[in-house]
C-alpha cells in the first residue's frame, strides 16, 4: 500500500466515523486522488480533513463537507446533476462517479479551465462545464434530478429550484454571514419544497455575474 493509499484509507475511516456512511459516496471519494485538485503549496495536506485555499480566493471544500453534501443529495446512477461552483473540480469528480451526467457552472474562467484539465487527466467523460453565472443555473439543460450548490446563496435559491425536476433534491449553503446553514430542499407533489436544515457550514459567497480576472 502506498502512502497516499494509506492516507486515503484513514480519511475515509474518519468520514465514516463522522456520519458519512453511504458506501457509494465513500467509494467515489476514495477513488479520487484529492492531491490532483490541491494547490502545490498544500500537497502535504491533501488527505487531511480540512478545506484548503485554491486560486481566485476560493477553496477546495473539507472532505467531510463534500461527503456530507454528496450523501444528502442522494445521487442515483441515472441522474443528471447540476453543480454550481466547479472550483477545483474535486466535488465535480466525486459526483461524476455517482451520476449519469454532471453539468457544472463556474464564474472564474481560469478555475474552470484548470478543473477541466484535471478531470480530463482522470478520464472523466460524463461532465459538461460552462463558464457562467451560477445563480442562473443552466436553463438550457434543465430540469435536473439533483442540484448541488458549493457557494453560499444569500437567500433561498429560487431560480435554481425552478430548474429541479418534480421530486428532485437540491443541497445548498444559505446565508449572508461567515457561517451559513446547509439546507436540503426536496420537491413535493404540489410543487412546493420541503426544507431541511442539516448543519452550519462556511462557504465562499455565491456572487452574481462572471468574474473579472487579470
Amino acid at each position: 500500500m502506498s502512502l497516499s493509499d494509506d492516507r486515503a484509507g484513514r480519511l475515509i475511516l474518519s468520514l465514516r466515523r463522522q456520519g458519512v456512511t453511504d458506501a457509494r459516496v465513500l467509494k467515489a471519494m476514495e477513488s479520487i486522488d484529492r492531491s490532483l485538485f490541491v494547490h502545490e503549496k498544500f500537497l502535504d495536506q491533501a488527505w487531511e480533513d480540512q478545506a484548503l485555499p485554491i486560486d481566485c480566493a476560493q477553496t477546495i471544500s473539507q472532505p467531510y463537507i463534500v461527503g456530507l453534501m454528496t450523501q444528502a443529495l442522494e445521487v442515483g446512477p441515472r441522474h443528471r446533476v447540476l453543480e454550481i461552483g466547479t472550483g477545483s473540480g474535486y466535488q465535480c469528480a466525486v459526483l461524476s462517479r455517482l451520476a449519469r451526467f454532471v453539468y457544472s457552472v463556474e464564474r472564474y474562467k481560469s478555475l474552470l479551465t484548470e478543473a477541466e484539465t484535471k478531470l480530463k487527466l482522470l478520464g472523466v467523460d460524463n461532465v459538461f462545464t460552462r463558464h457562467g453565472d451560477g445563480g442562473q443555473g443552466w436553463l438550457e439543460q434543465a430540469p435536473f434530478d439533483r442540484i448541488m450548490v458549493t457557494a453560499a446563496s444569500p437567500h433561498e435559491p429560487t431560480e435554481l429550484l425552478k430548474q429541479l425536476k418534480p421530486g428532485g433534491v437540491l443541497v445548498a449553503p444559505v446565508g449572508r454571514g461567515s457561517v451559513q446553514m446547509l439546507n436540503r430542499y426536496t420537491g413535493q407533489d404540489d410543487g412546493s419544497f420541503r426544507r431541511e436544515s442539516l448543519c452550519e457550514v462556511r462557504f465562499v459567497p455565491l456572487v452574481e455575474g462572471l468574474a473579472k480576472e487579470g
